[in-house]
């Protein structure tokens, strides 16, 4: 293959199957050979040595756009396993130290804590 070759599904070692880049769009690019290796720069920007002998696939992994796929409602989130997020402050007292009161009430308490009462902002436990 020829310097500034784009691949992607590298193995790492020999006959264990492809390992790197197999995201969607990603793709690595062999910046170098030298010897029985090659040098190739990394999705995540490493640069790593590879033996000659690995096999890779020319080109980029398909499927680029993924994450730019509207789920379109919050169904299509839970089907995925994404619960809802709730506030602290709009649960009861007895769900979370944030809840309980009469309408839009503060927290109540000198600062912000997790549901468990540890601090949650400014200073660790």
């Amino acid at each position: 293959m020829p310097l500034g070759t784009t691949i992607h599904n590298i193995e790492i070692t020999l006959r264990k199957g492809g390992q790197l880049a197999r995201a969607a769009g990603a793709v690595a690019k062999m910046i170098a050979k030298e010897g029985k290796s090659s040098t190739l720069k990394l999705p995540s920007g490493e640069v790593r040595l590879i033996s000659k002998n690995c096999s890779a696939t020319v080109g980029q992994v398909g499927n680029v756009g993924l994450n730019q796929k509207s789920l379109g409602r919050a169904g299509s989130k839970r089907w995925l396993g994404k619960r809802p997020v709730v506030r602290g402050v709009v649960m009861n007292l007895v769900d979370h130290p944030h809840g309980g009161g009469e309408g839009r009430a503060p927290i109540g308490r000198k600062q912000p804590t997790t549901p468990w009462g540890y601090p949650a902002l400014g200073k660790k436990k």
